[in-house]
C-alpha cells in the first residue's frame, strides 16, 4: 500500500492532480474561516451541533457554525439537482429530451442546474440570515433590508465559488470536485468530534477503565460498519449476456459470453443527501414564525432526535434509493442497447421481457442497498444514544457513508490513471507513455 502511494507521486501527471486537489481543499478550508462583514459569529459558537443543523454544519466543514463565507456550502446545488432530476421525469419535455442526448444533454442539464443552484442559494441565504438572526439575536448587526441582502449576496458568492472550485477539481484534480469538498468538510470536523468524545467520556470519568472500554467497543463497531460499507459499495450482481456473433476484422468468431454488472447500491450516497435536504424544509418554513409553538413542535418531530423524524428519514432514504436508481439505471434503455448490439440474456426474450427481467433484479438489489443505507445512517445515532456520546457524533453514519464512498471512487480513479499510464508505456515503449 505504501509503495502504491509512492507510485502516485512518482508519476508527474498524477502528482500534479493530487497537489491541485489538495490546494483546492486548502482554499475551501481558508474560506470556511473567512467572516462575513457585519456578522457576529460568536453568537453561534455555543449552538448545539446535533440534528439537521449538525449535518449541514458538517457538510460545510464547520463553516455554518462560524457563519463564514462558505456557510451555505453546496446544499443549494444538491437541492437544484433534486429539482432538475424530478423535472426530467416527463415533467418538462426539454429536460427530458436533454436526458436522452448523452454527453451533450448532460452539459446543458449541468448548466441549468448551476443557474438554478445560484438562484436557490440567494433565496436560501436570505431565509437563513433572517431566520438565524431571529433565533440568535445579535448575529447580524445591520438588520435593515440592505443588511440582509448584503449577507445573502456574500453567502451566494461563497456557494458559487465552491461550485467553481468543485469544477476545477473535477477537471484538473482527482475525483468528483463536489464530493471532494463534502469529504473535506466532514474530515475537518473529525478532530473536534474526537475532542468532544474525550472531554465527555474520558477526561472526568469516574471509572476510566470502563470509559476506555466503551470507546473501544464503539470504535470496533465503527470499523465493522466501514467494512460493511466497503463490501456493499463494491458488491455487484452479474447478469450473464450472450452475444450471438462477434466480429474480429472480417472474421466471425461466433457466439461469446460476458456479463452486465449491476451494483447492489447503484444510488451511492445521493439518497441520504436528498433525504437530509427534504427534512430541512419544515425548519426552513419555521424560520418565518419563530414564536409559533405548534410549528416549533412540528420541527422537533422532524429532527433525528425524535423517533418520528428518524422513521421519516429512513423512509425517505429508501424512497429516494428507488427513485434515483430508476433515473440513473434505465432498464428500458439497457434492454434496447442489448437488442441493438445483437446480445441477449440467456433464457429471456429480447425487448420488453429483458427490460422486465432487469427491472426485477434492480428492485431486489435496490431493496438490499436501501435497507443497508438506512441502517448505516440510523444505527450510529442509536449506538451513540445508548453510549451517551456527544450529540454531534450522532450524524456519524451519514458522514461515514460519504467518506467511504468518496474515498473508494477517488482510489478507483487514481488506480485507473496509473493503469492507463502503464498501458501507454507498454504500447509506446517509452517512460510515461509519451
Amino acid at each position: 500500500m505504501f509503495n502504491a502511494a509512492l507510485n502516485l507521486f512518482r508519476v508527474k501527471e498524477t502528482r500534479k492532480k493530487i497537489l491541485f486537489t489538495l490546494f483546492g481543499i486548502l482554499l475551501f478550508r481558508i474560506g470556511s474561516f473567512l467572516p462575513i462583514p457585519g456578522v457576529d459569529a460568536d453568537v453561534l459558537k455555543n449552538q448545539d451541533a446535533s440534528g439537521l443543523f449538525g449535518i449541514f454544519n458538517t457538510f460545510a466543514g464547520g463553516a455554518l457554525q462560524q457563519f463564514s463565507v462558505f456557510a451555505m456550502g453546496i446544499m443549494p446545488y444538491i437541492t437544484a439537482s433534486i429539482v432538475i432530476q424530478l423535472m426530467q421525469m416527463d415533467v418538462i419535455p426539454t429536460l427530458t429530451e436533454w436526458s436522452k442526448q448523452g454527453e451533450v444533454g448532460q452539459k446543458k442539464t449541468q448548466k441549468v442546474t448551476r443557474i438554478l443552484a445560484i438562484v436557490l442559494a440567494f433565496i436560501q441565504s436570505l431565509i437563513m440570515s433572517y431566520g438565524f438572526n431571529n433565533a440568535y439575536k445579535g448575529l447580524i448587526k445591520d438588520t435593515s433590508i440592505i443588511g440582509f441582502i448584503t449577507v445573502a449576496l456574500v453567502l451566494t458568492a461563497g456557494t458559487a465559488l465552491l461550485l467553481w472550485l468543485g469544477d476545477q477539481i473535477s477537471q484538473y484534480g482527482v475525483g468528483n470536485g463536489v464530493s471532494i469538498i463534502i469529504l473535506a468538510g466532514i474530515i475537518a470536523r473529525m478532530p473536534t468530534e474526537f475532542v468532544q468524545i474525550y472531554e465527555s467520556q474520558i477526561k472526568d470519568a469516574e471509572n476510566l477503565t470502563l470509559a476506555i472500554l466503551k470507546i473501544v467497543i464503539v470504535a470496533l463497531i465503527v470499523i465493522l460498519i466501514v467494512a460493511a460499507v466497503v463490501y456493499i459499495q463494491e458488491a455487484i450482481r452479474k447478469i450473464p449476456i450472450q452475444y450471438s456473433q462477434a466480429r474480429a476484422g472480417r472474421r466471425m468468431l461466433g457466439a461469446r459470453s460476458t456479463y452486465l454488472p449491476l451494483k447492489v447500491n447503484s444510488a451511492g450516497v445521493i439518497p441520504v443527501i436528498f433525504a437530509i435536504a427534504f427534512l430541512q424544509l419544515p425548519r426552513t418554513i419555521a424560520i418565518f414564525a419563530p414564536n409559533n409553538e405548534k410549528l416549533q413542535k412540528v420541527v422537533a418531530y422532524f429532527d433525528f432526535s425524535h423517533w418520528l423524524g428518524l422513521t421519516l428519514y429512513v423512509a425517505l432514504i429508501i424512497a429516494f434509493c428507488y427513485f434515483y436508481v430508476m433515473v440513473q439505471v434505465n432498464p428500458e434503455k439497457m434492454a434496447d442497447n442489448l437488442r441493438k448490439q445483437g446480445s441477449f440474456v440467456p433464457g429471456v426474450r429480447p425487448g420488453k421481457k429483458t427490460e422486465l427481467y432487469i427491472t426485477g433484479i434492480l428492485y431486489r438489489l435496490t431493496f438490499v442497498g436501501s435497507i443497508f443505507l438506512a441502517a448505516v445512517s440510523v444505527l450510529p445515532t442509536i449506538f451513540t444514544n445508548l453510549a451517551k456520546l456527544p450529540a454531534s457524533v450522532h450524524i456519524g453514519g451519514t458522514s461515514l457513508i460519504i467518506v467511504v464512498s468518496v474515498a473508494l471512487e477517488t482510489v478507483k480513479q487514481l488506480s485507473t490513471q496509473l493503469t492507463e499510464r502503464n498501458y501507454r508505456s507498454f504500447i509506446t515503449g517509452r517512460k510515461g507513455g509519451k
